[in-house]
């Protein structure tokens, strides 16, 4: 159920990723690890930890989010000259409990592949134009 008061959104997002775009449910955020192309979903709505706290609406709509965040990533991936093949779609939160979702894309040859992203290796920081044409690529794709 959704807990009364302001969203108030979790510090540590702002740790390993920075703002993208708010959609109607979602902040979106560009996860800074130039290793994925990888975005993270936080529904604006109050308390929420786990998927059966949103209303069957909020969650229908962020689970439409999560598929525009998908193309987005798409559209990441081909900006770096590195289609995604696989879309991965985590909502773990055992650090970081309030309710968010992890849109990362994959390839055979990426540095944690077939394994998840989670503890492999260190984030490798996006020099200032990649990190520019990986938000114009999830901005074009999420604008639409």
């Amino acid at each position: 159920m959704i807990a009364a008061g302001p969203f108030i959104r979790d510090p540590a997002f702002a740790r390993g990723a920075s703002p993208l775009i708010d959609l109607t449910l979602c902040e979106v955020w560009l996860q800074a690890d130039s290793r994925f192309p990888w975005l993270v979903l936080i529904p604006r709505r109050p308390g929420l930890r786990e998927l059966e706290d949103l209303t069957d609406a909020d969650r229908a709509a962020f689970t439409a989010e999560i598929v525009r965040a998908g193309a987005a990533v798409r559209a990441m991936g081909a900006a770096m000259g590195r289609p995604v093949e696989k879309l991965n779609i985590g909502m773990l939160g055992n650090i970081t409990p309030q309710l968010h979702a992890h849109v990362v894309g994959r390839r055979a040859d990426d540095p944690a592949w077939p394994g998840p992203v989670w503890g492999q290796g260190g984030a490798v920081a996006y020099d200032q134009t990649t990190e520019a044409a990986m938000r114009g690529a999830a901005l074009g794709a999420l604008s639409d």
